[in-house]
């Protein structure tokens, strides 16, 4: 190859509209050392990326010259609050366990429902992406023939993903036939032997309900669903258990569970001890305990669904409510160092934050290059990386 030299100090170029045209060809084509030496530029058909030949490293070589990058990866984890779990009543039965807020995630192999994990999304730099964490929903009370249903939760929303809220577990109350029917949730509700109809779920996000056993002595109401699987069943001498949430371990190590279902109630008239379903994977909340009867709340930014409230006769005070479910959670993974928010956020325990303020990310059990944001609290709040 023919070689021109440039003797000048300065090309002086500045009144060209057009372009500088480098030296091209397939990697093949290219010089293992080039005669022109260190410093030699040259654009490779192969790559369509601009080369350099190097000794960077001290070792001479050809490498890609840098660009800077305008979009980032980010992995994420989306999941809503969880639902209230039913309440129960001294002259009926017990309460249904709250479904788990949905769940959706871009990490690992598995998101809720039994789907496969999503593709991780490409986001612009400097653009702002809305932020929203759900509210778990409210207990339902066993106040006869008016006590509510436990609610649902509220959504979780990044981006273009949001995950609904879960189903609130049934009450037992009288007239539950015609007017407790369990609203769809991420994952559903657990049903009562009044209504037996558990909550539905959403797909690729949670799960079903279980249904409740009967209305006599022992028997128990169904456990929430999950976003792992479904939620048990009451049975003869127990409440069902909460169905299981999904491990999803972003945030780096083991044993990180989201979005486990609140356990059913259990009517405990004429039972020396109670067993009341126990909450999905340690988040969901169990249902209530004998000289209890309260059933307990989810575990606050899991999405776990609140407990069955349980009852007998002679026990609780007459009226008696649910748990109420765990708020969500949303976590992003991406390699940027630093992103920041809106007013009014809590990341990585830092917030309230104030509008522009700019918050590190976490690095703790992240391999080097990786950070992760958990947002425990949003309300249509924004992020910019």
């Amino acid at each position: 190859m023919a070689t021109t030299k440039v003797t000048t100090d300065v090309i002086d170029m500045k009144d060209n509209t057009g372009g500088l045209t480098w030296v091209k060809g397939t990697t093949a084509q290219r010089e293992a050392t080039p005669s022109t030496g260190v410093g030699t530029l040259r654009e490779n058909t192969d790559t369509n990326r601009t080369e350099i030949y190097t000794d960077q490293t001290g070792s001479s070589e050809w490498r890609d010259l840098k660009e800077t990058s305008t979009s980032i990866t980010v992995d994420y984890l989306v999941v809503a609050g969880g639902g209230g779990g039913g309440g129960s009543n001294v002259g009926y039965t017990a309460g249904g366990g709250g479904g788990a807020g949905g769940l959706r995630t871009s990490f690992g192999s598995n998101s809720g429902g039994g789907a496969s994990a999503e593709t991780s999304l490409s986001l612009a730099l400097a653009t702002p992406y809305t932020i929203t964490v759900g509210t778990g929903g409210a207990a339902g009370g066993g106040a006869l023939l008016t006590g509510p249903n436990g609610t649902n939760g509220t959504n979780s929303v990044f981006d273009s993903i949001t995950s609904v809220g879960g189903g609130g577990g049934g009450s037992a109350y009288q007239n539950a036939p015609t007017t407790g029917n369990l609203t769809q949730g991420g994952s559903g509700g657990g049903s009562t032997a009044y209504n037996n109809t558990p909550g539905a779920p959403t797909a690729n996000e949670g799960f079903t309900g279980g249904t409740a056993f009967g209305n006599l002595d022992g028997h128990g109401s169904g456990g929430g669903g999950g976003a792992a699987d479904v939620g048990n069943n009451g049975g003869a001498t127990f409440g069902g258990a909460g169905g299981p949430g999904l491990e999803v371990n972003i945030i780096g190590g083991t044993g990180n569970f989201y979005a486990g279902g609140g356990g059913g109630g259990q009517w405990m008239n004429n039972q020396a001890s109670g067993n009341p379903g126990a909450g999905g994977s340690g988040v969901g909340g169990a249902g209530g305990a004998i000289n209890v009867w309260t059933g307990n709340n989810g575990t606050v930014n899991t999405g776990g669904g609140g407990g069955g409230g349980s009852a007998s006769s002679t026990g609780g005070s007459g009226d008696v409510d649910g748990g109420i479910g765990g708020s969500g959670i949303v976590i992003l993974r991406t390699t940027q160092a630093a992103a920041t928010f809106s007013a009014g956020v809590v990341v990585n325990g830092t917030g309230p934050t104030s509008a522009g303020q700019s918050v590190n990310g976490d690095t703790t059990n992240m391999p080097a290059g990786q950070y992760f944001y958990s947002i425990t609290t949003a309300s249509t709040s924004t992020i910019t990386f």
